[in-house]
Formats: structure tokens, sequence, C-alpha cells
């Protein structure tokens, strides 16, 4: 029987004040389920440019968010070679994460955030 994983995309709702210039991010796809040494990719995209300040999550249940990858390409210090985020250049609005050969530890949720223009905003 083969182990299936469920690693989920969701939305962090953040208390912020809107205007026309904030970057809005929309991740893809907002769930999958995906076995042990298979390869994901996480999409996500911003409204306007970020200039690579993006930055990656993961999140599991009562635990506080942890950072894998800063400036788009950056591994966090500790974070397996198996997490890789990459970024399409100008205008510096999709960029993606991709777990090769995920691990059942690599369950839970992703979020991506931007940090190039107050407020913060995360998907």
């Amino acid at each position: 029987m083969m182990l299936s994983l469920i690693l989920l995309l969701g939305t962090l709702g953040l208390l912020v004040e809107e205007s026309s210039a904030d970057i809005i991010l929309t991740q893809s796809p907002a769930s999958q389920s995906v076995s042990p040494g298979d390869t994901v990719s996480i999409s996500c995209t911003a409204s306007s440019s970020t200039v690579n300040n993006l930055h990656w999550y993961l999140q599991k249940p009562g635990e506080a968010p942890k950072l894998l990858v800063y400036s788009a390409t950056s591994r966090q210090s500790g974070i397996p070679g198996r997490f890789t985020g990459s970024g399409s250049g100008r205008p510096y609005t999709h960029y993606t994460l991709t777990i090769s050969g995920v691990q059942a530890e690599d369950a839970g949720d992703y979020y991506c955030q931007q940090s190039n223009s107050s407020p913060f905003t995360q998907c």
C-alpha cells in the first residue's frame, strides 16, 4: 500500500489594510496529494514585481512557520537540498518551490511571502 501525502497550500489570513499598492500573491495548486519520492512544484504569482523578495515557508500543525527559501532562490541554513526555489526573473512575478523526492516529513502548509512592498503579504 502506497503512503499518500497531502501538501496543503493554504491561505494565511492577515489583518492588513488593502490599498491599490498592495501586492497580491496567488498560489497553485490549492492542495496536492503526492507519494514519497515524487517531485512536486508549488507556484506563487505576484500581482506586481517583488524584485525577488519572495520567500517560502512550511508550517506544520501546532508549529510556527519555518523558513525554507528566501530571496526566491536562497535555501535557509539547515534546509535539505530537496527544497529548491526558482523565479522567472523580470518582471519578478512568477516563482516556484520544488521539492525533489518528497518525504513524509514534508507534509504541511506551504506559504509564499513577499517583503518588497509594505504590507508584506502572504499566501
